[in-house]
Parts: structure tokens; sequence; C-alpha cells
């Protein structure tokens, strides 16, 4: 907390006390040591393994066999770890007019509690490496090891030490499918709403019906070498108390050097429909790069293992992982 803040609250307490009767009580909230926080042990080669063993299967684009394969291992694996587990599969229309098949797979701790968070990623990989340098490769799949698989990679070594560790309220995982499907460039006719495409179905038709959650984060491309993080728009707009507490958690974490405080455009992700369709409280933290977009092998073919940082992983799941067992009653 830094002095100005402290200087205000300190002024409105003086003022309570000082205009009430004599017998009103004036409490004053201590701030959170979340350093203290009893938090699970995210062991990060766990995390890394579930990285190489979905780029194991080849890119994870819908309608292909790979993209299949890789649904039913997601599943398998949260099935071992949470009470229930949803595979909600849905036909959806592409760019191109062309109709694939996706599958939204969600993962829910302790059903029965209506205090409830929501953590998500994205599992599918781009069909077309359309940033990448070389023309040549705009046409061809990549693997995604940051862009999709990072992010899924975290909330499952998190999901595995959730089986046996509880944080206070339910939780619900869930990896989205074709985030990543949107209009390539080399179309050169953007559309907004070709993107997100799992996020929107599942925004509109919930896994259970009425579903609510108290907030929510969502987690794309946080396996870079160098992560840095920005204050996003959308969470800015939809979840700024959310935004600050996650900051803010971070800085006394020390991962200030990551978690970066700056405020940043809005970006195109599957939070936006959350918090526009869903009504659910959604912030990103996601890679920002200075310089270029995303991080240097966004949408490339070099988008494989060797991007991925191990300690890169720990720091975003001891985060996220803080925020939620701080809450623990």
């Amino acid at each position: 907390m830094n002095k100005v803040l402290m200087t205000l609250i300190g002024a409105a307490v003086l003022t309570v006390a000082c205009s009430g009767s004599d017998n009103k009580e004036v409490k004053t909230i201590e701030p959170v040591d979340y350093t203290a926080v009893d938090i699970p042990d995210f062991v990060a080669d766990s995390a890394y393994r579930y990285v190489e063993e979905q780029l194991a299967f080849g890119p994870r684009v819908p309608g292909t066999n790979e993209h299949g394969k890789c649904a039913k291992y997601l599943a398998g694996k949260m099935t071992e770890w949470a009470d229930t587990v949803y595979v909600q599969d849905f036909n959806t229309t592409l760019w191109d007019n062309s109709t694939v098949k996706g599958y939204n797979i969600i993962a829910s701790f302790d059903t029965d509690n209506q205090n409830r968070v929501l953590l998500a990623a994205h599992w599918d990989s781009r069909a077309y490496a359309d940033h990448d340098p070389n023309p040549d490769n705009h046409r061809k799949p990549i693997l995604g090891a940051n862009d999709g698989a990072s992010g899924v990679a975290v909330l499952m070594e998190m999901a595995r030490n959730m089986k046996v560790k509880r944080p206070g309220m339910g939780v619900d995982i869930i990896f989205f499918d074709v985030e990543d499907q949107g209009i390539p460039e080399f179309e050169d006719d953007y559309k907004d709403n070709t993107w997100c495409l799992g996020s929107q179905y599942w925004s509109k038709t919930p896994h259970t019906m009425f579903y609510r959650a108290n907030y929510g984060i969502l987690l794309d491309m946080v396996g870079n070498s160098n992560p840095r993080y920005t204050k996003e728009e959308v969470s800015r707009v939809f979840a700024p108390g959310l935004v600050e507490k996650v900051w803010n958690v971070a800085n006394q974490l020390e991962y200030g050097l990551s978690f970066v405080n700056q405020n940043t455009p809005a970006i195109l992700d599957d939070h936006l429909y959350v918090n526009q369709i869903a009504q659910i409280p959604m912030i990103d933290i996601v890679q920002n790069q200075e310089g270029t977009s995303f991080f240097e092998h966004w949408h490339t073919v070099n988008d494989n293992i060797d991007v991925i940082d191990k300690d890169a992983l720990k720091q975003v799941a001891h985060v996220v992982y803080t925020i939620l067992y701080s809450e623990t009653k």
C-alpha cells in the first residue's frame, strides 16, 4: 500500500472517529501478507511435461485426428484429479464457412460449493503460421507450445495438486477449444467474431444451468522465458479490482518484473466473451512483449518446446494459487 493511500485511509478513519458518538467502534483492516499464504507445491517439471505431452500429438487443429486424440488425453488426465469432468462438444463454423467439432473440457472441484472461481486457457493450436517471417510457412499449422499448451499445462498441474489440497471455494477449470482459428492475415479480411468460438459457445450455453462464478482468470501464453504481463484494457474495464489484486499479489511475491504495472490496450481473447455474454468478471494474464506481437514466436512454426521456461510456468501458478488460497476460510 503506498503512502498516499495510507494517508487517505488515515484521514477517513479520523473523520469517522471524530464525527460519531463515543460508543461507535472503528475497525481497521489489516493488509494481507500474501507471502504467508499456504499453497500447494507447484512442480514446474510436471507442468513442463504436460506441455511436452500436448505437443507430442502434433498441432491440435480442430477437425484433425491429432486434435481428437489430445481432447481424450486432456479429459482423461482431468478425470484423474477433478470431482466431475464435462466434455462439451459443439459444432461451429469457421471463417471459411467450414464446420468443425470443438470440445470444451471442464473440470470441476467441490461441485456443491456455490462460492466458485473460474480458471481457463485454450487448448487448440493455430492452423496457420501466418506471422512467420517465412511466407512459405504461412499455411502450416503450429505446435502452439506457448500459445495454448502453456496455460493448459499450468492448470493441469494446479488441478493435480487441488485433488489433495483444496482451496476454500469451488473451482472450475475450462480448456476452451477453437480459440485460435480466426481468419488468417493472408486473407486480408479481418473479422473479430471468427476467434474464440469455444468460449463464445460456452458463455451462451454453460456446462451447468445458471452457472455463476465470483470471478475468472484466463491464462494465455504464460511460458515465455521473459514473462511480461500488463494490465490489459478488457480486464481493467470488466474486473478492475481483480486486476489490482493480482498485480498486488505478484508484487508481494517479488514478481514485479513479470507483472508490470502498465496499462495496455484491449486484446481479443476468451475473457472478452466470458465478460460480455456470461457476465462473469474475468481477467487475462497474457504475455505482452514490448516491440512485438505478444512474444517473438507468436503464430510461427517456432512456437515449440524450446520457447517454454519452467520458471515462468511456476511464477504465474504461484500468483494464481495465492489468490485462490488466500480466500480459504
